[in-house]
C-alpha cells in the first residue's frame, strides 16, 4: 500500500507502517500466546502504526474474547495510546512536580514553540507530535524529555534547538 491509497487502510507516515486488517491480524496472533496480551498487541499496534487504530478495536476483541467496550476501555484508560498516527518524530516532556520545580513551565513553551506544535497535537505537516509526559524518571536531571524513545535531561535552550533541529529531518 502506498500512502496515495485509501485513508480507510491510514497513509503511512514517518517510520510507520500504513494500517491494515491483515497486519493487525498478523501483530495479535504474535501475541496471543503471552499471559494478558491486550497490553502487549496494543503496545505492539502502537509501535507498527504510530496509534492503535478504531479498526483493530474489534479484531483484539474477537481474538480475545472480550467485548469490543473492554479492549476500547483499556484503550483509553491508558494515556499513553494514540488514537490517530503520531508524527514522524514523537517528542514527549515530562511535566511531572521535579521538572517542573526545575523550570519545566518555561521549558514545555519554549519547546511548544520551537517546534510549532501544541501539547497532544501532531503538526499538519506530520513531521512531529508533542505530548506530555508524566515522569520519565530523570528527576536528577530535570527539566527532561524523550525524542523518539532517546532521553534527554537537564533541558536548556540548547538542548530545545537540538531537538527543534532534529525534528527537522
Amino acid at each position: 500500500m502506498t500512502i496515495g491509497q485509501s485513508a480507510a487502510h491510514g497513509a503511512a507516515r514517518g517510520r510507520y507502517e500504513a494500517w491494515t486488517p491483515a497486519r493487525g491480524t498478523e501483530i495479535i496472533a504474535d501475541h496471543l500466546a503471552l499471559e494478558g496480551p491486550a497490553l502487549p498487541i496494543m503496545h505492539a499496534m502502537q509501535e507498527a502504526f504510530g496509534y492503535v487504530p478504531q479498526d483493530a478495536v474489534p479484531l483484539i476483541a474477537d481474538a480475545l474474547n472480550l467485548s469490543r467496550a473492554e479492549v476500547h476501555g483499556t484503550m483509553t484508560f491508558y494515556h499513553d495510546f494514540r488514537h490517530e498516527p503520531a508524527g514522524k518524530h514523537v517528542v514527549k516532556v515530562c511535566v511531572a512536580e521535579a521538572c517542573q520545580a526545575a523550570g519545566g513551565h518555561a521549558t514545555s513553551a519554549k519547546i511548544s514553540e520551537a517546534l510549532n506544535c501544541g501539547y497532544g497535537d501532531t503538526r499538519p505537516d506530520g513531521q512531529v507530535t508533542l505530548e506530555p509526559i508524566y515522569c520519565l524518571g530523570l528527576c536528577a536531571c530535570a527539566p527532561s524529555a524523550m525524542v523518539d524513545g532517546r532521553l534527554m535531561g537537564r533541558l536548556d535552550d540548547e538542548a530545545i534547538e537540538e531537538i527543534a533541529a532534529e525534528v527537522r529531518q
